[in-house]
């Protein structure tokens, strides 16, 4: 990996991570693209730079959980993390293999943008964080755990899934990221163990320091952005997007081109 494809691998995780299009699916296409294999390390280092991200947007949501631990935010987020943790811990070598294989990537990217359209077409209602339920937090999860999938888009899953359940666009998207921290720092730490048993490899000293950095900015400009769309626009553009990239994908494969 040259420093510009962990450049480039990097702007796609901070984006994507925090855009209803998928990160995961993203990094597997462009890492089909540029021929890398085996980059499983550097996919841990470029999620810690996207949790980075969320922190700093979200460092007051965080600070208020620290200083008081056991408020009803805190709850919500322990719910919604328990069916992602299980799906990933008890689906992890079905998942993996789906990574590897990446044969689904395009029926995914569709059934993504199936989610976004419909979801954005939801009436929207007031529903606050005062007014989430445990069963709501805990479908907010059930659907995160999908989004462990290689092209469901994990932030595309979670917005839709609140905004399903009658949350507030604005309330969807804090929540939403905000319940990706523990997710996307949980994937991590079970990587961790092999990312220190591997090390990273000989001479990609500069381009895994860049490519998490790269990932940490481009993810805050991200969230920022989508943030404003939940208050101001709509969602169908993602939808179009991730369509056309899935149309692309099966195309790309029955040539055999990738």
């Amino acid at each position: 990996m040259t420093v510009l494809q962990s450049v480039i691998l990097g702007i796609v995780q901070g984006l994507t991570e925090f855009l209803p299009i998928s990160s995961s699916g993203h990094l597997v296409f462009v890492q089909k693209i540029f021929n890398i294999s085996g980059a499983m390390t550097f996919d841990v280092l470029v999620h810690f730079g996207t949790l980075v991200a969320v922190i700093a947007v979200f460092r007051q949501d965080i600070i208020s959980i620290l200083k008081k631990p056991w408020q009803k935010l805190t709850l919500l987020l322990i719910v919604a993390t328990i069916p992602t943790g299980i799906m990933g811990i008890a689906l992890q070598d079905f998942f993996e293999k789906m990574f590897e294989s990446g044969q689904t990537l395009g029926m995914e990217f569709i059934l993504t943008g199936l989610i976004i359209w419909f979801a954005d077409k939801v009436k929207e209602r007031d529903k606050g964080i005062d007014e989430i339920s445990y069963f709501d937090a805990a479908f907010v999860g059930l659907m995160q755990g999908i989004a462990i999938l290689p092209a469901i888009s994990r932030s595309g899953l979670t917005i839709a899934g609140s905004l399903f359940r009658g949350i507030n666009r604005e309330t969807a998207a804090r929540f939403s990221f905000l319940v990706s921290i523990p997710a996307i720092a949980g994937a991590a730490a079970l990587d961790l163990n092999d990312l220190i048993g591997r090390g990273l490899p000989p001479g990609m000293g500069l381009p895994y320091l860049v490519g998490p950095v790269v990932a940490a900015v481009s993810g805050y400009w991200a969230i920022k952005f989508m943030i404003r769309i939940l208050q101001r626009g709509s969602m169908k553009g993602f939808a179009y997007y991730v369509w056309a990239l899935g149309v692309l994908v099966i195309a790309l494969q029955m040539a055999g081109k990738l």
